[in-house]
């Protein structure tokens, strides 16, 4: 346990120094092989070739670049500005309707991109030029998007929950359906943050120009094909038409078809969204990568044993080791990325939550696992819009320049409330993300 520990602690200090994650664990989980096996390389070797194996021969990781491409390609062509104005024709007229457009499209962007970061990016050219225009005060019309964009690593497809799945060797369909509820909750908690703040503060969140009844089904109809795809892919899952990998493989021919179909289509965007798929593609690998021969030193060195006898003899109920988790996952946030402290924690807290029988007849634990990883995905949208790292801030502060950090941060604290009284509710009913998959598949 004391070599576990150890590892964790150069870890730690070399993404704080900004050591890309994935090299940091790769590096140090391979050192820490080589000294398990009294300094002789050949054997500490052995560990790293095989995770490389797993990770690049494991069929179900196709998902990733599949994904992000269909993400990359509605992305370039424009159907972002279709979703904000088919958002705004529903909503645009009430008061604070621009911001709650900006969440619904969010939303609707998430479900096609699953990428919180790409959303932030993508939404804060869309909407913040409209909300600027009607004279929303920064906070509100910034915090919109930073905090939308947390959506983007739940509703599916999340490139976090499959993330996840790997760590845990649990199902990526499943973990899909779970989403759903708990992302639909979060819309619907944003815009009620987005009614509470201009109920409060009126003048920071006027409403926008009625659309004419033509214009609005004219914005609804352009996003239909957007729709019928996230529906196709979600709905194949659901029906079991198809596994998750396969329903990638249609989203990224479907996003293709799409763009082609609308008149959006050209070959300079699709060789640069390959091109990005690939950047992105490759990083994430490595993170993988890394992760699993970090993961397999901490489970050789024993410290998920160790610390499951040290709970058990501790006599904690389940929920008060869940509640001690996310208290470390809300602290952890505040210094660390998302997928840093999920890559880092997930390998050593799942075993613990698959073992403590939260749920009767669940005997391996996969409907723990399932719920939890909901539960982790939520505090991690927290820690994107929480200082000091904030990362969707950081982003959409380098798009809106003109705009401070601490402007941004005050803005999305109703936002941030209306994530914790989720998680809480997440956590006190777990049929909210169990009950897709229950209906399904079952478990056990």
């Amino acid at each position: 346990m004391t070599i576990a520990l150890i590892a964790f602690a150069i870890v730690i200090a070399l993404v704080l120094v900004r050591v890309p994650i994935g090299i940091a664990m790769g590096a140090v989980g391979t050192i820490g092989f080589v000294y398990l096996r009294d300094g002789r390389w050949s054997a500490g070797l052995g560990p790293a070739a095989d995770s490389i194996l797993d990770v690049t021969q494991n069929d179900a990781l196709s998902v990733i670049p599949l994904f992000i491409l269909m993400g990359m390609i509605i992305a370039q062509s424009g159907m972002a500005h279709d979703l904000y104005r088919a958002a705004y024709a529903a909503v645009g007229r009430l008061p604070g309707g621009l911001a709650m457009a900006t969440i619904l499209a969010c939303g609707g962007f998430s479900a096609v991109s699953g990428s919180s970061l790409a959303t932030a990016a993508t939404m804060s050219k869309v909407a913040l030029p409209s909300m600027r225009k009607f004279g929303y005060h920064d906070s509100l019309s910034t915090a919109s998007v930073a905090a939308g964009g947390t959506l983007g690593i739940l509703i599916p497809p999340s490139i976090i929950l499959i993330i996840y799945g790997f760590l845990t060797g649990q199902s990526i369909g499943k973990l899909f359906l779970a989403g759903i509820l708990p992302g639909l909750m979060g819309i619907l908690l944003y815009l009620g943050a987005v009614a509470f703040v201009v109920w409060r503060k009126p003048e920071a969140g006027p409403a926008g120009d009625p659309m004419s009844g033509a214009e609005a089904r004219a914005c609804i109809l352009r996003v239909i094909p957007i729709l019928v795809l996230f529906v196709i892919i979600i709905g194949g899952i659901y029906g079991q038409v198809f596994t998750a990998d396969e329903a990638a493989g249609v989203g990224a021919f479907g996003a293709i078809l799409i763009s082609m179909l609308i008149g959006r289509f050209s070959w300079s965007g699709l060789i640069d969204a390959l091109s990005q798929t690939v950047r992105t593609s490759v990083g994430l690998f490595v993170l993988l990568i890394g992760a699993d021969i970090f993961n397999r030193l901490i489970t050789r060195a024993g410290l998920t044993d160790d610390l499951l006898s040290y709970l058990q003899g501790a006599g904690l109920e389940p929920f008060a080791v869940l509640g001690l988790i996310v208290l470390i996952y809300l602290v952890l946030g505040a210094v660390f990325e998302s997928l840093s402290m999920i890559t880092l924690t997930v390998p050593v807290f799942a075993p613990l939550i698959a073992s403590l029988g939260f749920f009767e007849g669940d005997v391996n634990g996969e409907m723990a696992l399932i719920w939890f990883g909901i539960i982790v995905v939520v505090v991690t949208e927290i820690s994107l819009i929480t200082p000091p790292i904030g990362l969707n801030v950081f982003v959409l502060r380098s798009v809106v320049t003109d705009v401070s950090a601490a402007t941004i941060f005050k803005g999305v604290t109703p936002f941030w409330i209306a994530d914790i009284i989720r998680l809480i509710l997440l956590i006190a009913l777990p049929l909210f993300a169990l009950m897709l998959p229950l209906g399904v598949w079952g478990f056990g």
